[in-house]
Parts: structure tokens; C-alpha cells; sequence
């Protein structure tokens, strides 16, 4: 979450904490960690702060200390998975190939920049068949809400030992990538290696450092901002190539203002106070949490493509070794690109029959109403993420040949396979897929305990995934309607952006709400105007009750 000053449009700290706990407990979010459980967790971080290094490094892991690592994660963030450094390698002149397939007349590619990913290994700490380890398998990921976060790992580990903090020794699944002039991959390897990040980064001072107005910490790097936009740019245009999207559409984040967290504070340090004393902090407004919109600045675009291009890598390593798990996407249906156009012409958006759907969405702009109703139901094209264990259970593995992907073996808006192996503080199955990958570029054999799990991982992973999403749409609806409740008869500016069976989704352009609308019995010729600037008055709202708008009039240029 990110400070803002507060607008009217606020939710009180003590209501929206009443609210989400009865939402975790609807949907039975694991609350403390069970003792057998976190008395593993402490003893593995005591374990690693007595001798962990020296340990790690007999163990034949790599030390890895004297690279520049840093991580880039929001302000505040302590479970830090990745720590990168970026190098422009020296200019080498093209050798003739003589790899199968390239008689010997086409110039092998050369390493013109070198990636190092360091992520946080997990299976350090994790003992397989423990009490730990049954308790990460139930909680399967960390859930975020607004006033809280349920973690994956004990925080022992996740804000502490495990976690890549700024001047720590820790231990790492280290990745090295080559990659091209053009940002193809030259090769890729992961190895066990004891690092130690040089600096913490935000994303908003790396774009600042991008754009040329502030500088990084003396302790990061100096070519990072300009390598890293370098990299970004290069695997951006590999993926338009490739023809997988990455939409850069305003996403409805949650704010907090200091006063709020002041509150909040006060209220676990004398729990018997009053729940409505919180809603009593001076300021210069309302405490509380309100709604906002937030488009990811260039920064957090690069860094992103820094761990899909980790993953793709990571997919190929486990496909070529013959086990392993991928995060998979099938592509969208014939009837759901026609359902598309029909909106697009709906919308007046030109989409002729040549040209493809990736290159329509990346010249859409955002700021335009009818663009961004169209982007938000591009958004909805592509469905049924999962994952597909291979190699194991009697499941086979997927062709080693790029021609030869079937469905269930792609990840369709990326256009590539891939797979999760960049956050295993926050998911399960990432501490898998690098131990798998680990143990193919050591030529060694895949650890017993990752061959048992790998079969059950999917369903795991489905089940926990659904009650975290489940918790996330719900921690908004309910702020949508708290920060609305009290409005009732104002009139708001917004836009709707779809229309089915005379219902809509309506959104507002302040506070930042998206909820339904219905045409009623007084809506305009041919349905609500999807894609048009539209003012509707609040008739209700409530936690209990939602939220119910009239449709007053569209807006005219």
C-alpha cells in the first residue's frame, strides 16, 4: 500500500479491519502459524545466523558476495525475493557456428549483457515432511489485504533470514543469463550461491534515477537505471515478437494515510480501547483508507520482464531435464476474439481482419474512455490459468520443440513457456521449480521431495489461488461500498465499460470504484453507452447491501 493525502472518500481503519476479518474468517485464512510449525522456522533462521554461510559455502554452493546486487520492490516491503545486477559485457567478435543444425556458416550469437537474478531460497529453511512444510502447503501463498497481509513463511523468515535485506548474507538460487544484442537468450544457468544485496531500492527512485532526475544510492550500481531500461526495452520488444501482451492499464490499488496507520498502531498497543477511537486522529482529514487508480510507471514494466524472462528460461530447463511444473494459459477461443471485435466496433475502435490482437492493445491509450473500456475487457480474454506438472504421475513432457506446444503447455498471454520460480517467499510453487531447475544445470538428480510433491502442486495451488482472489475482490467490493456509504444522492462522473443482459460495470473516476450499474427502466436507446462519459447518483451503499447507482445522463463533448 502507498501513502496519499486523503480525499472525503474514506473508509474508517476500525470498520474496514471488522470487515476483512469477517471475510477471512468466511473464507478460513490461516491466522497464527501452528507452533510445531513456527518453532521449525526459528530454528532454521537461528541455525543460519549461527554458522549458515560457512555452511552453505562447504556445501559447495558459490559465493557470490562480491556481486552488486540490489533489490527493487515497493517502499516498505520486507519479504524481498529478488536481488538483480545488470552488466553490458565486452564487444566479442562473431565466431562461426558449428552447432547441430548450423553448418557452419551461420555466426553463433555472442552475450552482448548478463543478467544476475538472485532468488530467495526457500528450501535452506524448509525441512521436506516437516511441520513447516504442511503448514506451506495449506496456506499455499500470501494473501494481501488492505489492513494486513497473511503470509506464506513465518516472518522469522520471510521479513528475516529468508528475505534478500540490504547487507545480509543470505542464500540464494542465483540465476545467470547472456543475452544478445537484441535481448534473445544466449544461455542461462541457476546455481546455489551465497549473496548479500548492496541496496534496497524503491521503483519510483529507479524511474527517477530512468529519467534522469535523482540519483540512486551510492551503494547500487551506477549503469543500473540505464541497463535496466536497456534490458526492459529489448525483452519488450522480443515479446511484442513473440506476440504476448503486457497491458499497462491503471490497476485499482488501496491507500492508507499516515493517520491511519497511527491509528491502527495505537489500537494494538491498548486493545481495549474503543474500535471508534481510530476514527478520531487529528489530521488534516479523515483517517482512513480510501481507493485510487495507478498506472506501473517504465520501471516496474523492466523489472518485470527481468523475472518473465527468468521463468521462460526456467520453463525450458525443467522441459528439457523431463520434469517439472509450468504455469500455464490455454489461448483464447475464435468466439471470444469475435465477441472482442463486436465491442471494438462498438466502441468506434478501428481493429481491421490483419491486424493481430497484440499490436491493437499496444496502441491503445489508457486515458481514452473508450480505450480503456475496451483494454478492460481485453483484459477478460484470456482464462483458466493453472498449472501443468510433467515428468511425474504419469504425465508426460511436453515436446521439446516450440512448434509442438500444445495448450496446456503455454502461457498464452506471454506466448512462451513459462514458469513460476521468481517469488518463493510469497508462493509455494516457486521453491519447487528452482530446486528442479538446481539440480538439471548441476547434471544431478532431482531432490525425492520435490518428485513427491510435484503431482499435488496444481490442485494446491488452485485451491489456495481461489481463496486468496476470493479475498482480494472482496476486500475491495467492501471498500468500495464503505468509502461510498455516507454519499448517498451525490452525483459522480465515470464510465461503463461493459454491458450484458442490461447490466454494466461502471467506473468512477473518484473516489476509484468499479462496480455495477443496471440500466433500468428509463436507460437510453440501444442500452447503456459503454465506452461514453457517463454521470450516475449513488442511491445506496453498504458492506452488507453493495452498492446500487442511477444512470442520470451521458456526457457530451
Amino acid at each position: 500500500m502507498s501513502r496519499t493525502r486523503l480525499s472525503t472518500y474514506t473508509a474508517p481503519p476500525a470498520e474496514v479491519a471488522r470487515t476483512l476479518d469477517a471475510l477471512r474468517a468466511h473464507y478460513e485464512v490461516p491466522t497464527a502459524f501452528p507452533p510445531e510449525a513456527l518453532a521449525e522456522a526459528e530454528a532454521a533462521a537461528g541455525a543460519w545466523a549461527q554458522d549458515g554461510p560457512a555452511r552453505l559455502l562447504a556445501d559447495g554452493a558459490r559465493d557470490a558476495r562480491d556481486l552488486e546486487l540490489v533489490t527493487i520492490d515497493p517502499p516498505g516491503s520486507m519479504d524481498l525475493d529478488q536481488a538483480v545486477l545488470l552488466e553490458r559485457l565486452p564487444a566479442q567478435p562473431h565466431q562461426a557456428g558449428t552447432a547441430a543444425g548450423n553448418g557452419g556458416d551461420i555466426p553463433e550469437p555472442t552475450a552482448t549483457y548478463r543478467v544476475h537474478y538472485a532468488i530467495a531460497s526457500l528450501a535452506t529453511f524448509v525441512t521436506p515432511g516437516g511441520a513447516l512444510d504442511a503448514e506451506l502447503r495449506r496456506r499455499g501463498e500470501t494473501i494481501y489485504a488492505p489492513d494486513a497481509a497473511t503470509p506464506l513463511h513465518p516472518e522469522v523468515l520471510s521479513h528475516g533470514a529468508a528475505s534478500l535485506l540490504q547487507d545480509a548474507e543470505r542464500p540464494a538460487c542465483l540465476w545467470t543469463i547472456d543475452l544478445d544484442e537484441r535481448g534473445e537468450v544466449v544461455s542461462a544457468r541457476v546455481e546455489r550461491a551465497l549473496v548479500r544485496s548492496r541496496a534496497r531500492l524503491s521503483y519510483a527512485q529507479v524511474q527517477s534515477a530512468i529519467d534522469g532526475e535523482g540519483a540512486l544510492p551510492r551503494q547500487a550500481p551506477a549503469d543500473l537505471p540505464e541497463l535496466l531500461a536497456e534490458i526492459g526495452r529489448l525483452r519488450l520488444e522480443r515479446e511484442a515478437a513473440r506476440g504476448g501482451i503486457s497491458m499497462t492499464t491503471p490497476e485499482q490499488v488501496v491507500e492508507v494515510s499516515e493517520a491511519a496507520q497511527a491509528a491502527e498502531t495505537a489500537q494494538a498497543a491498548e486493545p481495549a480501547s474503543p474500535a471508534g477511537d481510530a476514527d478520531s486522529t487529528e489530521g488534516p482529514g479523515p483517517a482512513g483508507y480510501r481507493l485510487a487508480y495507478r498506472v506501473p510507471v517504465p520501471a516496474e514494466q523492466y523489472n518485470a520482464q527481468i523475472s518473465l524472462l527468468t521463468g521462460m528460461c526456467a520453463a525450458r530447463i525443467m522441459v528439457e531435464c523431463g520434469v517439472g511444473i509450468l504455469r500455464t494459459l490455454p489461448p483464447a477461443r475464435p468466439e471470444d476474439y469475435a465477441r472482442l471485435r463486436r465491442v471494438a466496433a462498438a466502441l468506434g475502435i478501428d481493429w481491421s481482419a490483419s491486424q493481430p490482437y497484440p499490436e491493437l492493445v499496444r496502441g491503445l491509450d489508457h486515458a481514452v474512455p473508450a480505450h480503456a473500456a475496451f483494454m478492460e475487457q481485453a483484459m477478460s480474454l484470456f482464462r483458466g490459468s493453472g498449472y501443468l506438472a510433467f515428468g511425474v504421475g504419469g504425465v508426460g513432457v511436453p515436446a521439446d520443440d516450440e512448434a509442438s506446444d500444445v495448450e496446456e503447455a503455454v502461457h498464452s498471454a506471454i506466448a512462451a513457456r513459462y514458469a513460476h520460480v521468481t517469488a518463493p517467499l510469497r508462493r509455494l510453487v516457486d521453491r519447487y521449480g528452482e530446486e528442479v531447475c538446481i539440480a538439471a544445470c548441476a547434471q544431478g538428480p532431482v531432490p525425492e521431495w520435490v518428485l513427491q510433491a510435484l503431482p499435488d502442486l496444481p490442485g494446491v495451488m488452485e485451491q489456495t489461488g481461489r481463496r486468496a482472489r476470493a479475498i482480494g475482490r472482496g476486500a475491495l467490493t467492501a471498500l468500495e461500498a464503505l468509502v461510498l456509504r455516507g454519499h448517498e444522492g451525490e452525483v459522480f462522473d465515470g464510465v461503463i465499460t461493459s454491458e450484458r443482459d442490461g447490466r454494466g460495470e461502471l467506473v468512477l473516476a473518484e473516489p476509484a470504484v468499479v462496480t455495477e450499474i443496471r440500466a433500468g427502466k428509463r436507460a437510453l436507446d440501444g442500452g447503456l453507452p459503454v465506452g461514453e462519459r457517463v454521470q450516475v447518483r449513488l442511491l445506496s451503499a453498504g458492506p452488507a447491501s453493495g452498492i446500487r447507482f442511477q444512470l442520470l445522463r451521458q456526457e457530451r463533448p
